[in-house]
């Protein structure tokens, strides 16, 4: 029987990439999460240890060492909603302290998750401190932005920075063994993800909300999702879902909307949650509001991503 390899996940949200991991085989030892919603959902889902606190604060030495460190890293100063702040941001210092991590536990692999502006940023310096930083280290680094329709099989347009390092001294050939996932053709369609019922009558629009001639304009088609832009609707052309982000269930100008027989709603929390791989046996606590739920949504990983990337991680891990 091989070897169940430890995972410690930071910025574990609800458990998105130790889902992802799970499923992969490994073995989650203990996650950390700040946010007090998140912490609940995540409970709700899984049994090991949830360390609930500020990164910032937590003491290393009492933090079980793992083979795995996973961090999907505070993604706001690097993203174009977030003003493109970068390590000045006081959010962009999470990386330095992901570092502190690494050097007091020596994981055999780092997996690093961010949005794929992180490429980008500050002319691509952001890029280097952090390559170089685990170079130093004795890590390898390859990177890759991976988008959820073409390596989970869902049809939700999300793409994203993928980083893995693998600890030279145990596998010094790391970098001509490791692969990102191949393309995987997709077979999913919205309607597959989308309630075929009628569902509460909150999620709908009704003819008196003032933008209902809006909607009934533009939203022709219930094969697609469209996305409210304060002044207009848009339809998205790809028949897939635009990228779910945190701030659609406050109203912001993200919130994903589609035509059905019972007319145009949008998506509930456990839709978006589908959007997002999470099966249906994922729990939903009741005490969390669904705008709570959006964001928590909006901010998680695609999990059939992650176990696509974590079982080529494995793959690696296993060879030696």
């Amino acid at each position: 029987m091989s070897k169940k390899y430890t995972v410690g996940s930071l910025y574990a949200g609800i458990g998105g990439i130790c889902m992802g991991f799970k499923k992969s085989g490994f073995d989650l030892l203990w996650a950390n999460e700040y946010d007090k919603a998140a912490c609940i959902t995540y409970r709700k889902n899984f049994k090991h240890k949830l360390i609930e606190g500020d990164v910032l604060q937590l003491d290393l030495d009492k933090i079980e060492p793992v083979d795995v460190l996973t961090a999907g890293f505070p993604c706001q100063p690097f993203s174009v909603a977030g003003y493109r702040k970068g390590f000045d941001d006081n959010r962009g210092n999470h990386f330095f302290r992901i570092l502190d991590f690494v050097d007091t536990m020596r994981p055999k692999v780092v997996f690093l998750e961010n949005v794929k502006n992180l490429t980008t940023h500050d002319n691509g310096k952001t890029m280097k401190v952090i390559e170089k930083s685990l170079r130093d280290r004795k890590y390898s680094f390859q990177a890759k932005v991976l988008n959820t329709k073409d390596y989970g099989n869902i049809p939700h347009n999300r793409e994203r920075i993928f980083m893995v390092a693998f600890d030279t001294e145990i596998f010094p050939n790391a970098e001509s063994l490791f692969q990102f996932p191949k393309e995987e053709k997709l077979s999913k369609s919205i309607k597959d993800l989308i309630v075929k019922e009628k569902v509460d009558d909150n999620f709908y629009y009704g003819e008196d909300k003032y933008m209902y001639n809006m909607l009934e304009q533009a939203m022709k088609s219930e094969d697609t999702v469209y996305q409210f832009r304060r002044q207009y609707v848009r339809e998205n052309k790809s028949n897939v879902c635009p990228t779910l982000t945190a701030n659609m269930g406050t109203g912001g100008h993200n919130v994903p909307l589609i035509k059905t027989e019972y007319g145009f709603r949008k998506l509930t929390p456990r839709e978006c949650l589908r959007f997002q791989g999470f099966p249906d046996t994922f729990k939903i606590p009741n005490e969390i509001a669904n705008s709570a739920v959006y964001k928590q949504a909006g901010n998680s990983v695609s999990v059939p991503v992650i176990k696509a990337v974590s079982k080529k991680i494995l793959e690696v891990l296993e060879s030696f």
